[in-house]
């Protein structure tokens, strides 16, 4: 049996505003989950696990953030002569005034590097974004496109009815031949949503995609008005009928939103969700090495995850320590998520709350509210960019949102 062609791409996303203050200098793929990994090491370990050996990170926003946390695909074997992991940093397009500068969606992505995807000549591509977390075998997805011989396969997931309506909803047949695409419906009809994790068939993708912008209305110098897959791009091939959903069971969740990234911290702190320790199976990432995490006397530690170099001497509760972390006693962080070489003095209290790295909570300060519904509403969690200091008995209101730097 011949081996198949397959070219992965990650698409790593903008400027990732909906998570305000921690994406001002990095970019979202790069955001620590669980104290020891980054978001963009779980599509690295899903490809490299399923065999593919192709990948390619396209960056649009602060690259260098990344670079650093792949090291050349090192972590995943990706690091080869022949193919292995490419970073494609903003394209300037194929030759249109109209692809300029940065890309305005992840189809307007995939368009501008057309002639990069048909040189190298795959069998199927694989896209999917940097910012979710989940354990698929790719491998799986491909059979289900190459049985449906489908022009497009959709990795579809169950969310409850009531939060459909913040995902692109998909309605499939019995042949599970996708009949039905409705983004961020106000009504949701299913819990059924696209993952934003697809395989094409190249030729139609390139095909489909220079179809859509030959039709669609003139836009802006350097915007060629295809946007994201939601917008044309799926709703066109889901039209031309030959595209199917691959239906994923597994634990999955989009991190793109202050409280959901609260949520699936939570959802880790006593269980592994069948994603982080898996035999066989491990999500790999690139660390600096630091000494073992301490918990001292005196201290109290429930339902949370710890990582190297820790220092609790207060009490931390359903919450994350980054590498570093040093907790004070009398000192007490409850159900938030605190970067690495972050400091928590004396008395302080943090509830609720994002701490970004390499910040000083100072004694007796209050930083959010222990009554907040920080796992579902992104407006209760409350915010602290990098290298910012709280002041000795400050109180910070919930979902306030601090710049990276600030002195309060």
């Amino acid at each position: 049996m011949t081996r198949r062609r397959v070219l992965a791409i990650i698409q790593a996303g903008g400027a990732g505003g909906r998570m305000d203050v921690l994406t001002r200098e990095r970019a979202k793929p790069a955001l620590p989950f669980a104290g020891v990994y980054q978001l963009v090491d779980f599509p690295l370990s899903n490809l490299a696990h399923s065999g593919l050996s192709d990948v390619w990170l396209s960056v649009q926003f602060q690259g260098a953030t990344l670079e650093e946390q792949v090291s050349n695909g090192r972590p995943w074997d990706l690091d080869r002569t022949k193919g292995g992991l490419r970073i494609l940093m903003p394209h300037e397009g194929d030759g249109g005034l109209d692809e300029e500068g940065f890309a305005r969606g992840n189809a307007d992505e995939l368009f501008r590097i057309r002639g990069q995807i048909a040189a190298f000549d795959a069998d199927a591509v694989v896209v999917l974004s940097a910012d979710h977390v989940y354990r698929l075998d790719f491998a799986d997805v491909l059979a289900t496109h190459a049985r449906t011989g489908a022009e497009c396969t959709v990795v579809t997931s169950e969310v409850p009815l009531e939060e459909a309506s913040d995902h692109a909803v998909v309605v499939y047949d019995d042949d599970c031949r996708v009949t039905g695409f409705d983004y961020k419906p106000d009504d949701p009809a299913t819990g059924t949503v696209a993952t934003e994790m697809f395989v094409y068939d190249p030729a139609v993708l390139i095909e489909v995609l220079e179809q859509l912008h030959r039709e669609l209305p003139d836009s802006d110098p350097g915007d060629t008005g295809l946007e994201d897959f939601r917008d044309h791009l799926l709703p066109e091939l889901v039209d031309r009928g030959r595209t199917f959903a691959h239906p994923f069971d597994g634990y999955w969740q989009d991190l793109g939103q202050p409280h959901l990234y609260l949520r699936a911290h939570q959802d880790v702190l006593t269980d592994d969700r069948d994603v982080l320790a898996t035999p066989g199976w491990p999500i790999l990432t690139r660390q600096p090495q630091r000494i073992p995490a301490r918990v001292l006397e005196g201290a109290t530690v429930v339902d949370s995850l710890l990582s190297p170099g820790v220092r609790v001497h207060g009490t931390v509760e359903r919450s994350v320590l980054g590498p570093g972390v040093q907790i004070e006693a009398g000192a007490v962080v409850r159900n938030s998520v605190i970067f690495s070489d972050t400091v928590v003095r004396s008395g302080a209290c943090v509830d609720w709350t994002i701490v970004d790295a390499r910040c000083e909570i100072g004694a007796g300060a209050r930083v959010g509210d222990p009554e907040a519904d920080g796992a579902g509403d992104s407006d209760a969690v409350t915010i602290i960019g990098c290298e910012s200091t709280i002041g000795e008995g400050v109180e910070i209101e919930v979902g306030a949102r601090l710049e990276p730097g600030s002195t309060a």
